[in-house]
C-alpha cells in the first residue's frame, strides 16, 4: 500500500446525506474553492469536514457537531423521515491518500432519539480494516471488529458510540500481525490528516475590540518554507512539541484536551480559544493565533521575532490588498488613551487641544498620535486621583476595569498596557490595524495562517509525526468576504504559492470563483449546479 504522499491529506469528502447534500462527493486538491448560489452547502460541506477533524482529534460526538448552528438534529437532511424506532440521523466520509495508500472512513450517526456513531468503516488496501455496529441500543457502545489476518481473521471488542472507532485503535490493537499492522498504519494515516485542520475566520469586530494582549508566546514557529526559507518546527523540534506549561503533547491519536492552544488555569471555566479547544478549566495562550484572530497583536510581535523572513513576506502581501502606502507591520506596547484604545482623546473631559480628532488621524507623528490630554497635559501618574481615574476609563475593556480599580485609590498608579498592531505608513506616520477596513482585516488574519503553521495557531500539533510529514489544512469559510475582487486575488495567489511547497492545503468558499481565474493549481467546485 506503500505510494510517493508522504503527507497524509484528506483528498476526498463525501456527504452521503447531510443537510443539504445528498449522494455527494467532492474530489479535494491542495487548493479547493467551493462556489456557488446561497444556500447551495458550501458551509455545510466545511462544517461536515470540521464534525470529521473533531472526531480525528479525540472529542467526543456531541461536542463535535456543536460547530452546527442547531446541532446533532440540524445535521440531518431535510425532509428525512424516522424509521420505526424514531431514529433519525446523517451519514458522512473521506479518503485519506498518505504512506498507507488510500484510506476511506464513513461514518453514519444517528442524531435523534439519542446521539450517537451506530456504524463506522474503514477500508484500505482492498480489506475493511475496521467496522461497527450498534448491536445493542441499551448499552452506550457499539460492536467493532478490526483486521487481524492472524491466527483469528478478526478481532471484536466493545467501543464507546461517543468517540471515533478508527482513533481509538492504537489503544487497542497490539500491531504484532501484518493485518495488525496495516489497521494502525491506516488510522494513524486518517487522524493525523484530520488533526491537521484549522478552521479559520478573522472577525474583524473581535480583531478591533480584542483590548490588550500580553506579549510573547512560547515555542518556534510552524515549520514551513517561505521563498526557500525553513521554517522552524515547534517547541522542542519534531516530535517533541511540548504544550504551554512544559507539558508534552499527546500522541496522534491522542484527544485535544489541554491542547497547545490552551492553558490550564485552577478554578473557573474558560472558553475556546480557537482551533480544537480542550474541555475543562483553560485560559487562551496569547502567542497562538486563535480562529478569530483577536489576539493578532502578541502573534505579530511573535512571528516578527521568530521568523524575519515570513514576517517580511506577510509584510509584502499587506502591502498589496491594502490602500496607501504600507513600510511595515509590528505590534508595540499599547498606550493609554492611543487610537483603538476605546474612547478617544477628544471624549476626555478637559482635554488640551492637542486631543482632538486631528492627533488621531493618520498622519499625526508618531510621538503625538493621540497623546492623552495634548501638550502640556500633566502625567497620570502624577496628576491627582480623580484626573489619573479618567485618565483610566480610555483603556478598553477589562484592561481598563482593572486600571480603574488601582487608580481609584488615593495613590495613583500607571494603567498596564499590552500590544498594539500598527502599520508602517513611511511619511504618513503609523496606523493601528484597528482602523483598516473589514477586507484588509480579513487579509491579514487569512495571510498570517497561510504563512505561518501548527506551532503558531491554537491547535493540537502532532508532536510525534516529524513536521516534514505533515500538511496543515486551512478551512475558511467565506474567504473572499468583505473583500474586493482584487484582495480575494492576492489572497488566492499567496495561497497557490503556499500550496507548491507542500505543507499547507487551503479548503475555502468563495462568492466569486472569478478571484481564481488563471491561476494554476486552484481547484473550483460549483455547488448546487
Amino acid at each position: 500500500m506503500d505510494t510517493d504522499s508522504a503527507r497524509p491529506a484528506v483528498t476526498e469528502l463525501r456527504l452521503s446525506a447531510f443537510k443539504t447534500h445528498r449522494n455527494v462527493t467532492l474530489p479535494l486538491g491542495p487548493l479547493t474553492l467551493l462556489s456557488g448560489e446561497s444556500g447551495s452547502g458550501k458551509s455545510s460541506a466545511l462544517q461536515a469536514y470540521e464534525i470529521l477533524a473533531r472526531l480525528g482529534s479525540g472529542e467526543r460526538l456531541a461536542r463535535a457537531v456543536e460547530v452546527v448552528a442547531g446541532g446533532a438534529s440540524a445535521c440531518v437532511p431535510a425532509g428525512a423521515r424516522p424509521d420505526e424506532q424514531g431514529r433519525r440521523g446523517f451519514r458522512i466520509g473521506c479518503t485519506v491518500d498518505g504512506p498507507a495508500g488510500l484510506v476511506h472512513l464513513d461514518l453514519a450517526v444517528q442524531a435523534e432519539p439519542e446521539l450517537r456513531i451506530v456504524g463506522e468503516r474503514l477500508t484500505g488496501g482492498g480489506e475493511t480494516l475496521l467496522s461497527t455496529a450498534l448491536t445493542d441500543p441499551a448499552r452506550p457502545a457499539v460492536q467493532a471488529a478490526w483486521y487481524t489476518a492472524g491466527a483469528t481473521p478478526v478481532t471484536r471488542a466493545p467501543l464507546p458510540d461517543d468517540r471515533l472507532g478508527t482513533a481509538l485503535l492504537p489503544l487497542r490493537v497490539a500491531g504484532k500481525t501484518a493485518g495488525q499492522r496495516l489497521v494502525l498504519a491506516a488510522a494513524e494515516q486518517v487522524v493525523v490528516a484530520l488533526r491537521s485542520a484549522f478552521p479559520c475566520d478573522p472577525r474583524p469586530e473581535a480583531m478591533r475590540a480584542a483590548g490588550s494582549v500580553r506579549a510573547g508566546g512560547d515555542g518556534a514557529l510552524g515549520r514551513q518554507a517561505v521563498d526557500g526559507a525553513s521554517g522552524d518546527s515547534g517547541a522542542g523540534g519534531p516530535g517533541a512539541v511540548r504544550r504551554p506549561g512544559g507539558r508534552r503533547s499527546g500522541g496522534p491519536l491522542a484527544g485535544a484536551r489541554g491542547g497547545a492552544g490552551v492553558r490550564r488555569r485552577a478554578g473557573g471555566r474558560g472558553g475556546e480559544t480557537g482551533g480544537w479547544a480542550g474541555e475543562g478549566d483553560e485560559e487562551p495562550d496569547e502567542g497562538r493565533l486563535r480562529s478569530s484572530c483577536d489576539n493578532l497583536p502578541a502573534v505579530l510581535e511573535r512571528t516578527s521575532r521568530e521568523c524575519a523572513r515570513r514576517h517580511a513576506v506577510l509584510v509584502a502581501a499587506v502591502r498589496d490588498a491594502c490602500a496607501g502606502p504600507v513600510d511595515g507591520l509590528r505590534a508595540v506596547p499599547r498606550q493609554p488613551g492611543a487610537v483603538g484604545d476605546g474612547a478617544g482623546a477628544a471624549a476626555r473631559p478637559g482635554a488640551g487641544p492637542g486631543a482632538g480628532p486631528g492627533t488621531a488621524g493618520r498622519g499625526a507623528p508618531p510621538g503625538t498620535q493621540g497623546t492623552p490630554g495634548g501638550p502640556g497635559a500633566p502625567d497620570a501618574r502624577t496628576a491627582p486621583a480623580g484626573r489619573a481615574l479618567r485618565t483610566a476609563q480610555t483603556v478598553q475593556g477589562a484592561q481598563g476595569a482593572r486600571a480603574v480599580q488601582a487608580l481609584s485609590g488615593v495613590e495613583a498608579v500607571q494603567a498596564p498596557h499590552g500590544l498594539q498592531a500598527v502599520l508602517d505608513r513611511g511619511a504618513l506616520g503609523v496606523m493601528p490595524v484597528e482602523q483598516l477596513g473589514d477586507g484588509e482585516l480579513r487579509f491579514l488574519g487569512l495571510a498570517l495562517v497561510l504563512l505561518t503553521g501548527p506551532g503558531v495557531l491554537a491547535m493540537d500539533p502532532v508532536g510525534e509525526i516529524p513536521a516534514a510529514q505533515q500538511q496543515l489544512t486551512v478551512m475558511a469559510d467565506g474567504m473572499d468576504r468583505c473583500m474586493d475582487r482584487r484582495q480575494a486575488r492576492e489572497l488566492v495567489s499567496l495561497a497557490v504559492r503556499m500550496a507548491e511547497r507542500g505543507h499547507v492545503r487551503l479548503l475555502g468558499t468563495v462568492r466569486d470563483p472569478s478571484v481564481a481565474e488563471g491561476l494554476s493549481g486552484v481547484r473550483v467546485l460549483h455547488l448546487g449546479a
